[in-house]
């Protein structure tokens, strides 16, 4: 199976490093073709801006979703972003991997999102190709997500919440919007007290479901 694999963690030698390293050996010996955007790495640009059309469909005013048509129609946009957007057309799964930080994603794939999911690319909305007929269907995505605190927190009577509540606008509202498929999340919690022993059990358990793939 051909992946993307987004990664947004700015620290290799964090526990978030540990999950992607473990990630790379486990597909590829299942023999699944694999390719990485680790947007920290490459410092991707997170800023939706006009500087991302290198020719505009109106100059007297910006419009971000109307750019990002032309831009689609005329094969005008940045670089990076029609790298990662031939990363996408290319994959069948995309497994996003980061912190939650302040309930959501960090900034840079925010970015990565407002820039790569280009209106024309991903959906129509004027012609009704959103959720069950996004121009994505036929992919799917998996979250890979590290929370601070403990799951009880974040359980339906915790005190944050239940957990997917928080990553419901990624999952129903941006993956599922452009016609992913989501599948269940892979969740890890209490990171920064997480112990040798837990931490090798868990990249067992995430190696073993990566592992259960298909091919």
């Amino acid at each position: 199976m051909k992946i993307l694999y987004v990664y947004a963690h700015p620290e290799p030698r964090s526990f978030n490093g540990a999950l992607k390293d473990a990630a790379m050996v486990t597909l590829a010996v299942k023999g699944h073709d694999v390719k990485v955007s680790n947007l920290y790495a490459v410092r991707f640009k997170a800023i939706l801006d006009a500087q991302d059309f290198r020719i505009r469909g109106r100059h007297d005013i910006f419009n971000p979703a109307a750019e990002q048509i032309h831009g689609i129609r005329t094969g005008s946009l940045a670089p990076d972003i029609q790298e990662e957007i031939e990363r996408v057309s290319w994959a069948d799964l995309i497994i996003f991997q980061f912190p939650l930080w302040w309930s959501s994603m960090p900034a840079i794939l925010k970015g990565w999102f407002d820039r790569v999911f280009a209106q024309g690319f991903v959906v129509d909305i004027e012609a009704g190709k959103v959720y069950g007929q996004g121009l994505l269907k036929g992919k799917r995505g998996m979250l890979v997500v590290t929370c601070g605190s403990s799951e009880e927190m974040y359980s339906p009577s915790g005190v944050h919440g239940d957990i997917r509540r928080h990553l419901s606008v990624i999952e129903h509202n941006i993956l599922e919007f452009t016609g992913i498929e989501v599948l269940p999340p892979f969740l890890v919690f209490e990171v920064p007290s997480i112990s040798a022993d837990r931490a090798g059990q868990v990249l067992k358990e995430y190696e073993s479901r990566l592992a259960a793939l298909p091919l």
